[in-house]
């Protein structure tokens, strides 16, 4: 097997396709967007070059077949509640059903990382904001989310036999828009309905300022600080909101308002 690191064009759309050919069985597969993962890794593009840096590799097998990536990075920004160790990071990992395979790319990312200061290794997870690529599915590998990691259900094997450990459980749920809500729900809705104070619309693209603003005051006051998130500029969502403004369906971007103050996003993406 041979270990190669990105270095060239023609190595970055290998360490792309690579995701897209350990999935090529998979009907609930959807790839991720091109551009979306090579953001991660552009200077000019992310912000956490100015922290950090980042490094990827592709995995051969002896024919020169792809069989593996993973990228790893260091960010001087990166701490958790509790962390009293330089910690850095990997992320991107995709690998055949080998532990051979799966512990050479783990360890050349912990080699690295060790190289550069680091005395822990935290993966999957993003070099960047924790909005997206984060963390290891391990169970319900339904198809996912826009920018949202995504694993065979022998990747958890490969991590445990390697050594990691779970640091905190996530969970993302789904609903089916198909279906009635529960009885509880809707008569909740009607009793705060009652209420003029209460108040919801969907966004409307020609004001999309405030609706950015109303974005950001929610988004701090439910998440900032919360699991080592940073507060969130004006200036940040802007830069993501103009992103998702091309997919961006009205009708399904709702804000909540209690006396005109926003207190309740529900953002979707068609």
């Amino acid at each position: 097997m041979q270990l190669i690191e990105v270095t060239t064009p023609k190595l970055e759309k290998e360490f792309i396709r690579v995701n897209v050919l350990m999935h090529k069985n998979n009907p609930a597969y959807i790839r991720p967007l091109d551009k979306d993962i090579k953001a991660v890794f552009d200077k000019k593009k992310n912000k956490a070059f100015q922290m950090g840096n980042a490094i990827r590799w592709v995995l051969k097998n002896d024919e020169g077949q792809l069989i593996g990536r993973i990228a790893a990075f260091t960010n001087k920004k990166y701490k958790n509640k509790g962390d009293d160790l330089q910690v850095g990071g990997i992320g991107f990992f995709d690998c055949i059903d080998n532990q051979q395979a799966a512990d050479m790319l783990f360890d050349v990312a912990k080699h690295w990382l060790l190289q550069n200061g680091m005395q822990a290794m935290d993966g999957p997870i993003n070099f960047g904001e924790r909005d997206r690529w984060w963390g290891l599915i391990v169970e319900g590998f339904q198809s996912p989310l826009y920018c949202m990691n995504y694993a065979l259900p022998y990747y958890q094997k490969l991590f445990d036999n390697y050594g990691f450990k779970e640091f905190y459980g996530q969970a993302c749920y789904g609903l089916d828009p198909t279906k009635e809500l529960s009885q509880k729900t809707i008569e909740r809705h009607a009793n705060i309905a009652k209420d003029p104070d209460y108040s919801a619309r969907t966004l409307e693209k020609k004001h999309l300022e405030k609706y950015v603003e109303d974005f950001v005051t929610v988004y701090n006051k439910a998440w900032a600080g919360h699991g080592g998130l940073k507060e969130l500029k004006k200036r940040q969502a802007m830069i993501l909101f103009r992103k998702m403004k091309p997919v961006m369906d009205e009708k399904i971007l709702w804000f909540a308002y209690y006396k005109n103050e926003p207190i309740a996003i529900f953002i979707n993406l068609p």
